[in-house]
């Protein structure tokens, strides 16, 4: 794989724009049982849930980069991901909670939420040690949570988003690798991790 299309699949798939990804998904693809939200008011949550998780934790990287805390966006360093990793956990955590608080939003969008966080402080935790891929705890947690959704709603038509899911996580993997800012134990277990943990959490809250 070029360099050139290992950064733009790392770009694009990046773990801070999973979450928009994944409730896009719940809110224009899923049938209408699983989400009771209204589809006028839909775009609105999508937004605050891009602000939340994208827009908020970026702007906090770069300020981190500008006060000299971080070298890069990056972040290729395992000891300077630490503080970004836990103001994203704190952000995904505070979304969390503006699902849970409003009756108007499924328990379904809290219990992702919920999950996409604890993806978070998991790539926290490890990264005190050792330099897991966030990418592939990203990639592999979607996948996990694509699952638990084709098991949620039988009727809906999974295999085509499952499919490219699985596709799209592979890409990524080896995007990551050709790169080389990650060994491939790291790649896959941060996979494996994610992964599990969608699927564990999942079946746990479900």
């Amino acid at each position: 794989m070029s360099r050139s299309l290992a950064r733009l699949l790392s770009v694009v798939f990046h773990p801070l724009l999973l979450p928009t990804y994944l409730f896009a998904f719940l809110f224009y693809y899923l049938p209408a049982p699983l989400v009771s939200l209204p589809l006028r008011g839909r775009w609105v949550v999508l937004s605050l849930i891009f602000f939340t998780t994208f827009i908020i934790p970026g702007l906090g990287a770069y300020t981190m980069v500008r006060a000299g805390h971080v070298d890069s966006l990056e972040m290729d360093r395992r000891e300077q991901r630490s503080l970004p990793l836990l103001f994203t956990g704190v952000c995904y955590v505070v979304t969390a909670y503006l699902l849970h608080r409003e009756n108007i939003f499924d328990r379904l969008f809290f219990v992702i939420m919920v999950i996409l966080a604890t993806s978070v402080f998991l790539a926290f935790v490890i990264s005190l040690f050792w330099k897991i891929s966030a990418h592939s705890i990203g990639v592999g947690g979607a996948l996990g949570l694509l699952l638990v959704l084709s098991r949620l709603s039988p009727d809906s038509d999974m295999v085509p988003p499952l499919a490219l899911t699985i596709f799209i996580a592979g890409a990524v993997l080896s995007a990551r690798l050709s790169l080389h800012v990650h060994t491939p134990a790291q790649v896959y277990a941060g996979f494996g991790s994610g992964l599990l943990l969608a699927l564990t959490a999942a079946a746990l809250a479900l």
